[in-house]
Parts: structure tokens; sequence; C-alpha cells
């Protein structure tokens, strides 16, 4: 059966719709093979490396599928001869989204680097580039991004803003209570604190907290409202 499709295909290489191919069999076995290749490495990097340390499905949801439309739009178009600079295009479009509201926090940014990377590699690699190259390339990407994950996991000093009641503590002479009492709070290994904006008819400051964060121990960033803070690396 396998055969007999395939002599058709090759059979419906001179069928053309008003002047264009109804199907370009080596090229279309070769889009299928890149983009499982590309699929393949898209779901292992994003759902097996990135989300378990994360667990952010809203970014889970864009890689994959920024992933596969790069991967389609260049494969398609790098017979216009725009490869490279298409190339360099995308990775200058997307590197400068920054949503309104919050901003993509620079391990997201990392990884969607790393999708559109991915994508580019196996949707525009020339024919000079055989398969073996190919997989060899992406096993490296592969390969790498898993020792950095998940062998390299090292302590870092992250920053979040919280908004603190007692300002009476905020005095430079009771530092060392102000940090006691944030790290009872917060359950986190507070290093040092840095005292923003005060404000005294409702007695309240914003106070930026330096803590040792743990990767693996997958430290939530969210507040009591539920709302998403971005972990930032000192």
């Amino acid at each position: 059966m396998l055969n007999d499709l395939l002599t058709t295909i090759i059979q419906s290489d001179e069928l053309r719709l008003f002047g264009i191919k109804v199907i370009n069999s080596n090229d279309f076995i070769t889009m299928i093979l890149r983009f499982t290749i590309n699929l393949v490495m898209l779901v292992t990097i994003v759902r097996y490396l990135y989300y378990p340390q994360t667990l952010r499905k809203d970014y889970l949801f864009t890689f994959l599928l920024i992933g596969l439309l790069i991967f389609f739009m260049c494969f398609l178009l790098a017979s216009v001869k725009l490869q490279l600079g298409f190339a360099l295009g995308l990775f200058a479009v997307f590197g400068i989204i920054r949503y309104r509201t919050n901003p993509i926090p620079i391990k997201e940014m990392t990884y969607l680097f790393l999708v559109i990377t991915v994508s580019v590699i196996n949707a525009i690699s020339s024919k000079k580039v055989s398969y073996a190259e190919l997989l060899f390339a992406n096993a490296a990407i592969l390969i790498s991004t898993f020792i950095l994950e998940r062998l390299m996991m090292l302590r870092h000093l992250s920053h979040r803003v919280v908004i603190y009641e007692r300002i009476d503590l905020i005095k430079p002479s009771k530092r060392a209570e102000l940090i006691a009492d944030l790290q009872d709070r917060t359950g986190l290994e507070i290093k040092r604190v840095e005292i923003g904006k005060v404000d005294f008819l409702k007695d309240i400051a914003w106070i930026t907290i330096h803590f040792m964060n743990d990767t693996s121990k997958g430290i939530p960033s969210t507040n009591e409202q539920g709302n998403k803070f971005d972990d930032d690396e000192d």
C-alpha cells in the first residue's frame, strides 16, 4: 500500500492547477521529514525541559505555536532567496517582543530564541547539509539545553517587589529586624532589601527583596492575589 501511495505521488508530479504543481514529491517528502524532526525537538525542549521547571502553560502554548509557524514560514519561503535575511529579520522582530503589561522574562526570551533557531535551522538549511549533520545539530542543541537546565541547576540571587505595611521597620537601624520579618513571612532566604516608594498616608512601602533562589525547588512567583512576578537574576 505504501509503495502504491509513493508511486501515485511521484506520478502526480506533473499535475498542475493554474500553472502551479499540485504536488512536488521531493519537496513534500523533505518537508514531512524536516517537520517531524522539528516537532520532536520543539516538544522535547518546551514540554520536557522548560515546562517542568517553570509550570508556565501560557509560554508552553506560545513556544510550540511560534516554532511551528516559523518552520512553515521559513520552509515555504526558502525558495524566494530570503534565507539569511529572512531568518535575521525573524530574530529582530521576535527579539523585541514585549507585551504591554508583562515583559518577557530573560529565561523565556532565551527559550524563544532557542525555538526560533531550531525551527529556522530545520526549515532552511540547504541541500548541502545532510540529514546526519542536521540531526547532529539538533541533538547538540538538545543535549546542551538539558545540561544547562537539569544538570547545572545553580542557586542565583533573584529579586521581587513586595508591599510592606510595617514602615516602622524601614529605618536603617532596624534593617536586620526588617529582613527577619520578611524571611518569616515569605519563607525565602533574603540577602538584602531595598526601600522604594513609601506612602506615609497609607502606612505602606514598596520593598525590593533580594533572595537566594534554588531552581531545583521551583519557588513559585506569585503574590497573595495570585499575580505573577518575574524573578530576575541579579
